[in-house]
């Protein structure tokens, strides 16, 4: 059976990208298909499909979290922020343009999920009082293929300040 197809459907009322959404879903459809498929939003990646490797993370209600593990019905009442929406944040415009001049991507694929991992650091947390090592166990839970560690640090601490 092809997922979706199975479970009880609910109504689930939710923010994305800060559009106001309501909508009927299986109770077993999980949040990154939903926004790829029915939301045409294919910045946010699946990956490992087991919590594991953080490509997939978007932002629910600004903590960081993995779409492949995450029900639709479990975001009700939720603002979920995708790396398309984190594009149109002008208080991230940063981000966006510290991962292009310090080389925080290679492949490009995991780079959806390290944004928005720093992205939640910009908007949540006091990361200007984080030191190297407590930043770096943060976005340890996202990884890369290629190894672009260096780069994807360096444009981090730029964003951060």
């Amino acid at each position: 059976m092809s997922e979706g197809t199975r479970g009880v459907v609910e109504s689930v009322s939710l923010g994305v990208n800060g559009a106001s959404i309501v909508v009927d879903v299986p109770g077993d459809l999980r949040l990154v298909t939903f926004l790829r498929e029915r939301l045409g939003l294919p910045g946010t990646k699946l990956g490992c499909e087991v919590g594991v490797c953080g490509v997939c993370t978007v932002l629910v209600d600004g903590r960081p979290t993995s779409s492949c593990l995450t029900l639709v019905a479990q975001v009700d009442g939720s603002e979920v922020l995708t790396i398309e929406g984190a594009a149109e944040r002008e208080e991230l415009e940063g981000l966006l343009d510290a991962f292009m001049s310090e080389g925080g991507f290679q492949c490009g694929f995991c780079t959806p999920g390290q944004i928005m991992t720093v992205a939640a650091l910009m908007l949540n947390e006091d990361a200007a009082t984080m030191t190297d090592a407590e930043r770096r166990h943060w976005m340890a839970g996202t990884l890369c293929r290629c190894t672009g560690y260096y780069g994807i640090d360096r444009a981090a601490c730029k964003a951060l300040g």
